[in-house]
C-alpha cells in the first residue's frame, strides 16, 4: 500500500478490532474512585485522588510563561491549593451550579480555577484571552455568569459592559492590581481566606462542569454543557488515542479556551496522572521546539495550522533539536493535509495521527491510533462500541447515541451528558475510514458534513 504509514509500535489500544468487539465501559468505570465509593467530581478523579497516592509528589504541571519563566506544581500541591480557591469561592459566595467565567491567559491561575470551580459545584466557563468585550458579554448573558475570574488588563478590557451583566455578583482579579473595583476581589484573598482540606462536592453525572462555546466561525456562538460522565469517553479516549502513559510528559497546544484545551489539556491527561506541560506565549517555531527538547515532551497534541508553520520554518530549523522523546503526535481542529504527515515522517520520523470530534462531544470520535496504519489524510476509524454503556447506579452511560444516517452501526454521536440538540450529522457514509473536506454550510446550523475517502 505505497503512501501509507505502518505502525511503529502498538500503543495502549493493542487491537482496534479485537476492543471493538470486546470493550465495555463498565471496565472504564473500574478506573475512578467513585467506583470504590469516591466522591463523583471531575475535579477529585483529575487531582485529589492522585495526592493520596504515590502521586502526590509528582508534578502534574509545567507552566511556562510567555517571557519563558515556569513555575511547576506538584498533584499534592495542586489539591491544596484548588481545594483552597474552592473553599474561599464559596466564603464569597459561589453555590452549587453557578456559572462561573475564566477569562485569562494560559497562566498557572487558569488551570487552578477550572478545577476550583469544579471542585466546588460550580461550572466552569473558560473564554480565550483574545475576545473582545462584546464576544464576553454575549456569553455571559446567554449563560448567566454568576462569578469572573479574570487579570488587571483583561478587567480593564470588559469593563465597559460589566454594568450589563445583571447576573454578575462578583470579578475575581489574578495579579497586582493598583485599584479594584466595586464588586472586584482579589484571588490572592480568595485563596488565603479557603480551606485546603475542603472536600470536593459529590455531584451527579448529568451534573455539567463546564460550558464551552463554539468558535462562531460559521454562526452565532452556541453554549454547550458537558456532564461529569464526561470523564468515562475522555479517560479512555486520552489512554487509546493520545496514548498516554504514567511516565509521559505530554503537552497540549490548544487554549483552555475551547475544548480541546480542557478535555485532553486539562482533565484528561491528569484522569492518567500524566504530567502536563503549558506555555502562555505565541507562536514561535524555534521556542516551540525547544520546549519540545527541554522538557522531554513525549506526546504532543497541536493544530494543522501549527505543523504547517513549523514546515514552513524549515527543515534545518528541526535538525537542531532532540526531539527523539518525543514518540506520539496527534492533531485537531481542522483538516490535516497528507504533505504535512509525509513531512514529519521525514524530518522527524514521526507519524502525526488526526482526530475528529466537535465540541458537543466533549471527546474523541474519529481518530487515528497508534496501532493502526494510517493512510496520509484520512481521519482513522470511529471511538464507537458494540455494546451499550453502564453507568453509576443504573444511570446511563457517559453519553446518550444516537444512530446516524447511513453510519456503521457503530458510530453514533456521543454526548458526555448534554448533547446540544442543533448537533446533527448529515451524512456520514459506511466506509471505513474517512476524510474530512472541511467545514461546509451546514456547519452554520451545527451540523457537519463527513465525505468518505478512497479506501484500498
Amino acid at each position: 500500500m505505497e503512501g501509507y504509514i505502518p505502525p511503529t509500535s502498538a500503543g495502549n489500544l493493542q487491537d482496534y478490532e479485537v476492543a471493538s468487539k470486546e470493550f465495555t465501559w463498565a471496565s472504564v468505570d473500574k478506573e475512578f474512585d467513585w467506583s470504590k465509593g469516591s466522591v463523583y467530581n471531575v475535579a477529585y478523579e483529575a487531582i485529589d485522588r492522585h495526592a493520596l497516592n504515590w502521586r502526590k509528589n509528582k508534578i502534574a504541571l509545567y507552566s511556562i510563561g510567555a517571557e519563558g519563566e515556569v513555575r511547576k506544581y506538584t498533584f499534592g500541591e495542586l489539591s491544596a491549593i484548588t481545594s483552597q480557591l474552592a473553599s474561599g469561592l464559596t466564603k464569597l459566595g459561589a453555590r452549587k451550579g453557578d456559572r462561573i467565567f475564566v477569562y485569562l491567559d494560559r497562566t498557572s491561575e487558569l488551570y487552578m480555577a477550572m478545577l476550583a470551580i469544579v471542585k466546588m459545584g460550580g461550572i466552569a466557563s473558560p473564554l480565550f484571552s483574545a475576545l473582545g468585550p462584546e464576544a464576553v458579554k454575549d456569553r455571559a448573558l446567554d449563560s448567566g455568569t454568576n462569578i469572573i475570574i479574570t487579570s488587571p488588563y483583561l478587567y480593564e478590557r470588559i469593563l465597559p459592559i460589566v454594568d450589563d451583566l445583571a447576573d454578575l455578583r462578583k470579578i475575581v482579579i489574578v495579579g497586582k492590581s493598583d485599584e479594584l473595583g466595586e464588586n472586584c476581589v482579589s484571588f490572592d484573598e480568595v485563596v488565603a481566606s479557603g480551606d485546603p482540606k475542603f472536600q470536593a462536592v459529590n455531584m451527579a453525572p448529568t451534573d455539567p462542569y463546564i460550558i464551552h462555546y463554539t468558535s462562531g466561525s460559521t454562526g452565532k456562538p452556541k453554549g454547550v454543557l458537558l456532564g461529569h460522565r464526561s470523564m468515562v469517553q475522555q479517560y479512555i479516549t486520552s489512554k487509546w488515542v493520545l496514548d498516554l502513559r504514567d511516565d509521559d510528559t505530554y503537552w497540549c497546544t490548544a487554549d483552555p479556551g475551547w475544548v480541546t484545551g480542557t478535555s485532553y489539556g486539562i482533565f484528561g491527561p491528569w484522569f492518567l496522572g500524566t504530567s502536563i506541560v503549558s506555555y502562555e506565549g505565541r507562536f514561535d517555531a524555534r521556542t516551540w521546539y525547544d520546549i519540545l527538547q527541554r522538557y522531554g515532551v513525549t506526546v504532543w497534541y497541536t493544530a494543522p495550522t501549527a505543523l504547517r508553520m513549523l514546515m514552513r520554518a524549515g527543515d534545518d530549523l528541526v535538525k537542531e533539536f532532540d526531539l527523539e522523546k518525543v514518540r506520539h503526535i496527534c492533531s485537531v481542529g481542522e483538516p490535516l493535509n497528507a504533505e504535512v504527515v509525509r513531512w514529519a515522517m521525514r524530518t522527524m520520523n514521526k507519524r502525526i495521527h488526526d482526530t475528529w470530534w466537535q465540541t458537543e462531544t466533549g471527546a474523541h470520535l474519529i481518530c487515528n491510533y497508534p496501532c493502526m496504519t494510517i493512510r496520509p489524510g484520512s481521519m482513522g476509524k470511529h471511538t464507537g462500541v458494540d455494546r451499550e454503556r453502564g453507568g453509576r447506579g443504573g444511570e446511563r452511560g457517559p453519553a446518550r447515541r444516537r444512530g446516524l444516517p447511513g453510519a456503521p452501526p457503530r458510530l453514533a454521536v456521543h454526548d458526555a451528558g448534554h448533547l446540544a440538540q442543533h448537533s446533527e450529522v448529515q451524512g456520514v457514509l459506511p466506509h471505513p475510514r474517512l476524510v474530512h473536506r472541511g467545514r461546509p454550510g451546514l456547519q452554520g446550523r451545527g451540523r457537519v458534513l463527513l465525505v468518505p475517502g478512497p479506501c484500498r
